[in-house]
This record gives structure tokens, C-alpha cells and sequence, in this order.
């Protein structure tokens, strides 16, 4: 018997995670999600008890599968290889997972009263640019506040356009996109090379008899790529596999 309630309950939740991402909070209807779920609106009101509280329980359902996936996304030396998975695996769930789309929805319906997605993934990609600062990957002048906000914004523009079809044709956009973006984020090599030599002198007019290279312990290889141009393969979350 627990079993069969535990399935009905999924079925509804199931249910109205697609109701509300097709049609939004006022649109939706309960009887359409009872259809859908193949039970009665006994069923939903003894579950969820009404409305307000189904909405709530698909938000609560798709921010758990949003942060689930980026905790699951694989960690990258590079910041911003990182930042380009992280992105990547907001607008896959964005497109693929009807939770999310739906929490999405709910959120333009009823501002201020479901919790925003972006106080999952904003943290992350703060961290993120604030590791590129820090190891000098980001172009002389440009600020990690300055990179947040212009990648949140492409952030929420890649979600938003999960009703998109998502084919070769979209991949090959979003590689031009970033790689624009990525042009105007990253130091190149020859400014990294000049970045290192000039926290070599600072270690050695700072700390007389030692190597000076402390000063350079995060700053990256000034070999290292700076463009993205290769086809990576995602994983379901966008995490490059291993």
C-alpha cells in the first residue's frame, strides 16, 4: 500500500512539474494533472492538499536536481574551462529537465515567492571567476564583478532558450559564443607571460634570497590555451568526463 501511494505521489508530482512548466502557475490545472497522472483529485488533495503546495514541492523538486547536478559537475584546472561546463550544464537541465523548466516558470509567476534558481548556480560561478583572478586568467582591466554580471547574463539567456532545439546547429552557436566571450575574459599568453615575469620581480625585490616563483604558485602555465575550439563531450549534468 506505501508503495502504490509513494508511486501515485510521484505520478502527480511528475504531473504538475509538466503543467506548470507548460503552462505556468495561474494557467495550470489540477484536473489536467490528475488526467496526466491517471488518478483523482482525491489522490492530489490528500498528497499535496492544494495548489500553493504542489508549486511548492516541484520547486523544492527542481532546485534539488539543480544542485545535485552542479555538485556532480567534474572540477577543471582551468577556471574558465570550468565556467564554459558550468554554463553548458545550466542550459542542458534548462532544456532537459522538466523540473527545472518548470521551477523556472514558477519563479516569473510568482516573484518573491519561490526561491530563485540563481541562489544555486550564482555562487558557483562567482567562485569560479574569482579562481580565474586569482591565477591570472582573466584580461588586465576586466573584474570578477564586472565577468559575473556579463556571464550571468549569458547564463540566463542559454537557459532561456531551452525551447530551442538542441542539435548540432546549437552547439556550434554556443562554441561561437563562448568563444567570443572567452576572446574577451581571458589574458592571452604573451600578457600571462608578462603577468608572471612581473610577480617574479615583486618575490625577488620582496623576499631577498629566495626564488621569487612563490609569487607565481597560482598563475597559469603561459602555454596554456586560451580558446575552447574543441568538441568536448558533456556528460548528462555537462561535466567533461574524466
Amino acid at each position: 500500500m506505501q508503495e502504490r501511494a509513494a508511486r501515485t505521489r510521484q505520478a502527480v508530482l511528475e504531473a504538475a512539474a509538466d503543467e506548470f512548466a507548460e503552462r505556468g502557475y495561474e494557467g495550470a490545472s489540477l484536473q489536467r494533472m490528475v488526467w496526466r497522472a491517471a488518478t483523482s483529485i482525491g489522490a492530489l488533495t490528500f498528497h499535496f492538499g492544494n495548489k500553493t503546495a504542489l508549486a511548492e514541492e516541484v520547486s523544492a523538486a527542481g532546485h534539488a536536481r539543480f544542485e545535485s547536478c552542479l555538485e556532480d559537475l567534474a572540477a577543471a584546472p582551468d577556471p574558465l574551462r570550468e565556467l564554459r561546463t558550468l554554463i553548458g550544464a545550466l542550459a542542458r537541465l534548462a532544456h532537459e529537465d522538466t523540473f527545472v523548466r518548470a521551477t523556472r516558470r514558477l519563479e516569473a509567476d510568482r516573484p518573491g515567492e519561490v526561491p530563485p534558481l540563481t541562489e544555486v548556480w550564482l555562487p558557483v560561478l562567482r567562485g569560479l571567476l574569482d579562481r580565474a583572478h586569482h591565477a591570472q586568467r582573466l584580461r588586465p582591466g576586466v573584474s570578477p564583478g564586472d565577468a559575473v554580471a556579463l556571464l550571468a547574463h549569458l547564463a540566463e539567456g542559454a537557459m532561456a532558450a531551452h525551447g530551442a532545439t538542441r542539435d548540432s546547429a546549437w552547439d556550434a552557436v554556443w562554441d561561437s559564443v563562448w568563444n567570443v566571450v572567452l576572446h574577451g575574459l581571458a589574458a592571452d599568453r604573451t600578457e600571462q607571460a608578462d603577468q608572471a615575469d612581473q610577480a617574479d620581480q615583486a618575490g625577488q625585490t620582496g623576499q631577498t634570497g629566495q626564488t621569487g616563483r612563490a609569487g607565481r604558485m597560482d598563475a597559469p602555465d603561459a602555454t596554456e590555451p586560451t580558446t575552447l575550439t574543441d568538441s568536448t563531450t558533456l556528460t548528462e549534468c555537462g561535466a567533461e568526463p574524466a
